[in-house]
């Protein structure tokens, strides 16, 4: 998928309709919680009726694809697999999924579960906190307050998320002086409590800075408790030096059997240094190769055509991948690019109505719509692709038209949707209507 021009002007005008979208999903959000999805009772073993299935394109006389075809099947669940899937029976007695599309469940990807004013009353973002270290001092006020209810609303938020068809993310938990261990700890009591609905992956993240705070021994705890990722922090601009930061997190990963995954505002030359100095670090220690990630890298979006090219192959060439929250305004990610190389590319909601941002519904679905809109994904063909930033690459069609998802063995997770097809379903984040994980009816 190749990006198409579009001005700011431009996508600021077509942009209206998905940010009422947002102010909707906004303003829904204490309904949702007070409507809390709820784990339905269901027999080990169902039977899912009417439900409707991609099963290739359709094409014109020039080979552009047109239209996606559909059928509906029946679908049958077993020991939360997928046990059949078979030519539709209506008048079978199962439960009727109404003719609504099933897609793969979404995956968000970079997103702080255990950092949110979900469930309190509505704040907006202070305007004087505008850097980072503003931010760390501003956290150091808060947190101890919000940390007596944050497992609850914890629960809350995965529920919301729940609600936007995610069963699985990639969390950052802040590792840091202030909340010592404390909000890892809430997060694992509030994943565990969520356990048979919704999984996740953590990361053990020094918000405050390695050495700015001195979290570095906090670290050292953490990464031997159940997380799965070393994080870290903007080397340069918090702690002063790139090589002292980043190779503290590359050992503690190593001696750990850990993951890396960095938060990387910085932009320029210090950010570009940061992804290089990764790389390398990366290509020297090989077993880190496909469990590496950059979180943000804004230094990506203000590089020129040849350089960007030249990093996005030795991102793929190291097989480090990148975690995007797809910004815009003067910071439009090259993903396209990326994507053009073989880089992982992760997506995630980030923050959702907290101190270092008021937006965020919840929907990774509404990412994918950014993304279509920010590089301009229209056609048919294209729009059924860039659904892979909402599902972590997992499409009901391969490029050529040909069934991928679901398959008979494969875990039943699934959510029907209110859509015809891919296409649609990103192009008017079209709602979800129920969610099953591992079998069970969550939503």
């Amino acid at each position: 998928m190749e990006p198409r021009s579009i001005s700011r002007k431009g996508f600021i005008k077509s942009s209206s309709v998905l940010l009422a979208a947002g102010t909707g999903m906004l303003n829904a959000s204490a309904a949702i919680a007070e409507e809390r999805p709820r784990l339905l009772k269901a027999d080990k073993s169902f039977t899912l009726k009417n439900v409707r299935l991609e099963t290739g394109f359709e094409y014109d006389e020039d080979g552009e694809v047109v239209h996606t075809k559909t059928e509906l099947f029946n679908i049958e669940v077993h020991e939360g697999k997928i046990k059949a899937i078979l030519p539709n029976r209506p008048d079978a007695n199962a439960i009727d999924a109404k003719g609504l599309l099933m897609l793969p469940p979404f995956r968000d990807m970079h997103i702080h579960l255990d950092k949110t004013f979900y469930g309190l009353p509505w704040k907006a973002k202070l305007s004087k906190n505008k850097s980072v270290k503003d931010m760390i001092a501003y956290e150091q006020q808060i947190i101890p307050e919000l940390l007596k209810t944050s497992t609850p609303r914890t629960e809350k938020l995965i529920e919301l998320m729940q609600s936007y068809g995610t069963n699985y993310a990639r969390s950052h938990v802040n590792i840091d002086p202030t909340s010592g261990l404390d909000s890892l700890k809430h997060l694992q009591k509030a994943l565990e409590n969520k356990k048979d609905s919704f999984q996740t992956e953590l990361v053990a993240f020094p918000q405050h800075g390695i050495y700015y705070t001195k979290s570095a021994d906090l670290m050292k705890e953490a990464a031997k408790m159940d997380i799965d990722f070393i994080g870290g922090l903007d080397p340069t601009s918090i702690d002063g030096a790139i090589e002292k930061h980043m190779d503290f997190i590359v050992q503690l990963a190593l001696d750990n059997s850990k993951g890396i995954d960095i938060h990387l505002h910085e932009g320029g030359e210090s950010g570009l240094k940061t992804i290089e100095y990764l790389i390398n670090k990366v290509l020297e220690n090989p077993v880190l190769k496909g469990k590496t990630y950059i979180s943000h890298s804004f230094a990506l979006a203000h590089l020129d055509k040849i350089k960007t090219e030249e990093i996005a192959e030795k991102l793929a060439n190291a097989k480090v991948g990148i975690a995007s929250t797809v910004p815009f305004g003067g910071t439009i990610m090259p993903i396209p690019v990326l994507y053009k190389h073989g880089v992982d590319v992760l997506a995630g909601n980030d923050c959702i109505i907290d101190w270092w941002s008021t937006f965020g519904s919840g929907s990774i679905l509404q990412k994918a719509n950014l993304a279509a809109q920010l590089y301009g994904y229209r056609t048919e063909f294209d729009l059924s692709r860039i659904l892979k930033i909402a599902t972590h690459n997992i499409l009901p069609l391969d490029d050529k038209g040909n069934q991928s998802w679901p398959k008979v063995g494969h875990h039943a997770d699934m959510i029907l949707i209110d859509a015809s097809c891919s296409a649609e379903a990103v192009s008017r984040i079209s709602p979800v209507k129920s969610l099953i994980h591992r079998g069970k009816i969550v939503y």
